[in-house]
């Protein structure tokens, strides 16, 4: 009797795990238009994977994460620096967009002009692109 207790219980705990691990994984960025996660670590095994509608299901299928990316018809910026505790380090004019390059709280980071950024905002006259650490593979 003991025993079945003992193996009911272990059970339930490997049951709870398992859902607990199934579960949608937060991302980065909420509330976006399409969605799509940066994989790989070089430009040799660099990747783009759309994860439009199910982006927190694949953050949990996907192992080599080294980036995320949003887009957005609209957005607000001012929000967006105060939910990550952002500020921005550098802006830039490229190709009719402008470029905010942010330090925050948020998971992934690249060091550019020797400032860690967490985030790159590129505003256009079609929508806005917001990634971390950086845009990767174009505007």
């Amino acid at each position: 009797m003991k025993t079945a207790r003992l193996c009911a219980a272990a059970l339930a705990a490997a049951a709870l795990i398992i859902l607990f691990a199934a579960l949608p994984q937060k991302t980065a960025f909420e509330g976006a238009d399409s969605y799509a996660f940066f994989c790989g670590d070089t430009s040799r095994n660099f990747r783009e994977v759309r994860a439009d509608g199910n982006a927190g299901i694949m953050k949990l299928v996907l192992s080599d994460i080294s980036g995320e990316c949003a887009t957005y018809s609209q957005f607000d910026v001012e929000g967006f620096l105060k939910a990550i505790d952002g500020e921005i380090q550098f802006t830039e004019e490229i190709a009719g967009t402008r470029n905010l390059y942010i330090s925050g709280n948020l998971p992934y980071s690249v060091t550019l002009y020797g400032t860690t950024i967490n985030a790159q905002i590129c505003i256009g006259e079609d929508g806005v692109k917001v990634a971390s650490p950086i845009i990767f593979g174009g505007y």
